[in-house]
C-alpha cells in the first residue's frame, strides 16, 4: 500500500485494519486489562478514523488511531477501577473450596496481577508488550514513541519491582 494513498480508500483503510487492529488491541488491552473494552475501543477508534478520513492522511493514521484509543480509555478510567476492583473481589470469593495447590496457585497469580497492576504506567505497557506480545524493544519504543533505551529503562524498572515484589513470596 503506498503511502500516498487516501484514508477514505476502501482498500487502504482495509489494509490500515488488518495492520494495525491486533497490535491496537493489546496496546489497549494492557492499559486496561479488559479484552471487552479492547474490542470496543478498537472498534470505536476505527470509526473515528473513517468518519475522519478525509481530514487524516494516510501516514498519520496509526498516530491518529493511538490518539483516539488513549482519548477513549481517559474517559473510561474511573470506570474501568471500579469493574477491576469488583472482577478481584469476585475471584477471591470463588476461590474458597479450591484444594491446598490450587489456593496457592490462584495466590500466586493474584499476587503476580497486582503486582503488575501497580507498576506504573509505561512500565507496564512496556513489560506486556515485551513479555507477552513478544515484541522487540525497538517496536514497543517506535509504537510508543519513545527511544528504545527509555525502552530498556522502563523494562529493568519493571522487573527490579517485580523481583522484589515477588521475593516476598
Amino acid at each position: 500500500m503506498d503511502n500516498t494513498d487516501s484514508t477514505c480508500d476502501k482498500s487502504a483503510f482495509r489494509q490500515l485494519y488488518e495492520n494495525f487492529s491486533d497490535r491496537l488491541r493489546n496496546f489497549v488491552y494492557y492499559k486496561t486489562g479488559r479484552a471487552e473494552i479492547a474490542e470496543d475501543t478498537v472498534q470505536e477508534s476505527f470509526l473515528r478514523l473513517w468518519k475522519n478520513c478525509a481530514s487524516v492522511p494516510y501516514p498519520k493514521a496509526q498516530q491518529f488511531l493511538y490518539t483516539v484509543a488513549q482519548n477513549l480509555l481517559r474517559d473510561r478510567f474511573k470506570h474501568e477501577k471500579v469493574v477491576l476492583k469488583f472482577r478481584h473481589q469476585h475471584r477471591e470469593e470463588a476461590s474458597a473450596e479450591s484444594p491446598q495447590y490450587l489456593l496457592e496457585e490462584k495466590e500466586f497469580k493474584q499476587k503476580l496481577e497486582r503486582a503488575i497492576n501497580a507498576l506504573p504506567e509505561g512500565q507496564r505497557l512496556v513489560f506486556l508488550m515485551n513479555r507477552i506480545d513478544k515484541r522487540k524493544y525497538r517496536e514497543i519504543a517506535e509504537e510508543l514513541g519513545i527511544s528504545q533505551k527509555a525502552v530498556e529503562k522502563r523494562m529493568h524498572q519493571a522487573l527490579v519491582t517485580l523481583r522484589k515484589e515477588l521475593g516476598k513470596i
